[in-house]
């Protein structure tokens, strides 16, 4: 069986996305009440070991793969590249040999997305996106499980992302063609999606429609979508602050979405600059089952790469 690489929710069928994620309910719905700790039924990954490499920091990606595995049964392993010998020299390509040979997939969270793709071209085991800066799959499965488990209807429905065209906003148009929702971006000329993406989205029949104002992409949207207005690695913060200040997402901009639209931000927030409190910590704000559910989304991916 060939390898299954999770590195850009474009390369993989509609139907294993779909698959991924009705596994994510499934298995989230198994442990309803269960301690943390508590291994699956099944142990599905048992025996199994994951290499976690992180080239920027986490939060929510390191403990979330970490518990997630351990619940498949498995266990893990954390590297810093720093400490490693990538951080001294060593290529890409001899760094995925080695480990190949030591664990059973790896998890990755890198600088450059061209370093994560070289990387899985020279492994020989499963390797997984947790994140680059072209691109972040994983975190758009778990907000697309968050939207159906508050009873979304993903195809047909207008997702709206305001601010900064970033790598979460790629992995959203990404997914457009294969959930069949449209997707509705308002973002500054400076700061808009990459225009490769919007291309590949549109050629695959995906509905992507670009605004220069936050008003017009949330009017009459189901979903608002935000993100930090400056993100790790950015050495720009003073001049996308004042750009994307009229990107932030405050009550009277939710008001122009649907009734009842929901909102999601994939954390750390940054309250008073891209979202106001009222809005993040209101009721319409799903963040925090979002972030919980991006433990069951990759215990789902998990399970997909390993043929489980």
């Amino acid at each position: 069986m060939a390898i299954r690489h999770f590195l850009d929710l474009w390369q993989l069928e509609a139907s294993e996305l779909r698959a991924i994620l009705d596994e994510a309910h499934a298995a989230k719905r198994a442990r309803d009440g269960w301690p943390k700790g508590l291994v699956d039924e099944g142990a599905p990954l048992d025996g199994h070991i994951l290499a976690m490499i992180f080239e920027k920091s986490s939060t929510r990606t390191r403990t979330s793969f970490d518990v997630g595995i351990r619940q498949l049964g498995g266990s893990s392993i954390v590297l810093n590249a720093g400490d490693m010998q990538l951080g001294r020299g060593e290529s890409i390509g001899d760094t995925a040999r080695v480990l190949s040979r030591y664990v059973d997939m790896i998890m990755i969270r890198a600088n450059d997305h061209t370093d994560v793709e070289d990387f899985a071209d020279a492994a020989t085991v499963p390797v997984i996106n947790g994140l680059t800066d072209r691109s972040h799959p994983c975190q758009i499965m778990a907000d697309l499980m968050t939207l159906e488990e508050h009873g979304l209807e993903l195809k047909g429905a207008r997702l709206a992302w305001v601010g900064d065209g970033n790598n979460v906003c790629s992995s959203f148009i990404h997914a457009a063609p294969k959930f069949g929702f449209t997707l509705a971006i308002g973002t500054p000329d400076r700061y808009a999606p990459d225009e490769d993406d919007v291309e590949l989205a549109r050629e695959m029949q995906g509905r992507i429609e670009l605004f220069d104002t936050a008003e017009d992409a949330v009017e009459g949207a189901d979903v608002v979508i935000a993100d930090t207005f400056v993100s790790m690695g950015d050495v720009d913060a003073e001049e996308r602050l004042e750009e994307l200040e009229a990107y932030a997402v405050t009550e009277e901009l939710m008001d122009l979405a649907q009734t009842g639209a929901k909102f999601l931000h994939c954390l750390p927030a940054h309250r008073g600059e891209e979202v106001d409190s009222e809005v993040i910590d209101g009721p319409n704000s799903l963040v925090f089952d979002e972030a919980e559910n991006r433990l069951h989304a990759q215990k789902a991916i998990m399970r997909w790469c390993a043929g489980k």
